[in-house]
C-alpha cells in the first residue's frame, strides 16, 4: 500500500475527502458512473463485499491498526495483493484529518470508491417480488433507515423516484450500517419519477402496489389478501406531505398503520419498518 502523510491540506488529490459535494462526487467521471465515500471500516468492509472498486483511503492515525489494516486485508482477499498496494492511503492525526474535512471522522476511515451502473427499472423487477418505493424521499438519514429495515424484513430490492436522496451518500449508507450494499436498489429516470409512470410501470409488470397513507378508505396493514399477493411493492412518500394524491389513488391498496393517544403519524422510517414487517416478514 502506498501510505501518505498528509502535510499539505490543499493537495488536490485529498479534494475528495474535503472539498467535492456529494453531486460532484456522484458526476467524477460522467458519463460513466462517478464515486462515493464510505464512512467507517464496517460500511467499507460491506462496499468491498458487494464487489464496489476501492480508489483511495483517508485513515486516522491513531485508528490506524484498529480500522484500515482490517480493510486493506479485505482488499487483498478479494482484489489480490496487487490492487491493495496501488491504493493511496493517507494518514493523519485526528486534529489534522478534522482539519481537512470540518468534522470528525467517524470511526477514522473514508474510502472512496467507484460507483457501478444502475440498472434499468425492468431489468431491476425481473427477478424481485416484494419491493420498497420511495417516492421522493429526501432526508438521507430516513433512505438510510428504510434501506436498511427492507433489507432486514425480507424486500427483495428498492426502487427510489429521481428526487430521492442516493442511496451511497455517505450519511444514508452510514446510517444503513452498509446495508445500502447488502440489498439491491435503482434509481427511476425523470420520465419515469413524474406522476403515475412509475406506479403504472409496477403494475405493468405485475406488481400490486400498496400506499402508505391516512385516508378513510384503507386497509390494515395486517390484511392477509394484500399479504399474498404474489408480487408486492410497498410505496412510501416524502417526509414533508407524504404520497400525493394521484399517486395514492394510482395505487392498488392503501393501507395505514393503527395509532394511539391521539398520535396521527409515524417517521416515514419508523412506519416503513413496521409495514415491512407485517406485510414482507412476519409470515416468514
Amino acid at each position: 500500500m502506498q501510505t501518505t502523510e498528509i502535510k499539505n491540506l490543499e493537495a488536490p488529490e485529498l479534494e475528495v475527502f474535503s472539498k467535492l459535494k456529494e453531486v460532484q462526487l456522484y458526476r467524477y467521471y460522467e458519463p460513466e458512473p462517478g464515486i462515493f465515500l464510505a464512512e467507517s471500516a464496517n460500511v467499507t468492509l460491506r462496499a468491498l463485499e458487494a464487489g464496489y472498486e476501492p480508489m483511495s483511503m483517508l485513515a486516522e492515525e491513531e485508528k490506524f491498526d484498529k480500522e484500515c489494516r482490517p480493510v486493506l486485508e479485505k482488499i487483498t482477499e478479494i482484489f489480490g495483493k496487487e490492487k491493495t498496494e496501488s491504493i493511496p492511503v493517507y494518514v493523519a492525526g485526528h486534529e489534522i484529518v478534522e482539519k481537512l474535512t470540518g468534522y470528525a471522522l467517524v470511526k477514522g476511515l473514508w474510502t472512496v470508491f467507484r460507483r457501478k451502473k444502475v440498472q434499468g427499472l425492468e431489468e431491476f423487477c425481473l427477478d424481485k417480488k416484494r419491493l420498497a418505493v420511495l417516492y421522493d424521499v429526501v432526508n438521507p438519514t430516513n433512505v438510510g433507515a428504510i434501506i436498511r429495515s427492507a433489507a432486514a424484513l425480507g424486500a427483495d430490492g428498492a426502487v427510489l423516484t429521481h428526487t430521492s436522496v442516493d442511496p451511497l451518500t455517505r450519511r444514508s449508507s452510514r446510517v444503513s450500517m452498509g446495508t445500502v450494499f447488502q440489498i439491491p436498489w435503482t434509481v427511476t429516470g425523470k420520465e419515469e419519477s413524474k406522476g403515475t409512470a412509475l406506479i403504472d410501470r409496477l403494475h405493468c409488470m405485475g406488481f400490486q402496489t400498496v400506499a402508505m397513507a391516512l385516508t378513510e378508505n384503507a386497509y390494515s396493514v395486517r390484511d392477509k389478501q394484500i399479504k399474498n399477493s404474489e408480487k408486492l411493492a410497498v410505496i412510501l412518500g416524502n417526509e414533508g406531505f407524504g404520497l400525493l394524491e394521484e399517486i395514492i389513488n394510482a395505487c392498488t391498496y392503501r393501507v395505514m398503520l393503527p395509532m394511539y393517544n391521539g398520535v396521527d403519524s409515524l417517521n416515514v422510517a419508523a412506519a416503513s419498518a413496521v409495514a415491512f414487517w407485517e406485510l414482507f416478514a412476519s409470515e416468514m
